[in-house]
């Protein structure tokens, strides 16, 4: 079972994290956290690397109702969206399926809760 939705896109890096930014607030997510992996590898191990930076989405009623089926889920939130460029102008999107995550936990509501996530981060994916 793969663990995360993905899709190469012909594009400028910064166009792509804006376009998967406006394509996962149009399913209820917003970003908490950006995290520029490139400048943070650059800055504590002076090391080069590709451009690559983490989104943390997070739709809030869906972590609410998630937080209230089982208290330990913030482990795993929020939602991470990886932006990545090997090459000049082929960017990878791939967000994690939360259902894949989720496998080690048995909580039947939570299921529920992951299957609808999943689906509304499948169409993020399908719309970029």
């Amino acid at each position: 079972m793969e663990y995360y939705f993905s899709r190469t896109v012909p594009a400028s890096f910064d166009d792509a994290v804006k376009n998967v930014t406006e394509a996962l607030k149009t399913e209820g997510f917003g970003i908490l956290t950006e995290i520029d992996m490139k400048a943070t590898l650059k800055k504590k191990l002076d090391v080069d690397f590709y451009n690559y930076k983490i989104l943390g989405a997070c739709n809030p009623p869906f972590a609410y109702k998630a937080l209230q089926a089982e208290d330990k889920i913030g482990t795993m939130l929020p939602c991470n969206v990886i932006v990545q460029e090997k090459d000049a102008g082929v960017v990878e999107i791939a967000i994690i399926d939360p259902v894949a995550s989720m496998t080690a936990i048995e909580n039947d509501e939570l299921h529920e809760i992951a299957a609808e996530i999943g689906a509304r981060l499948r169409r993020v994916i399908d719309k970029i």
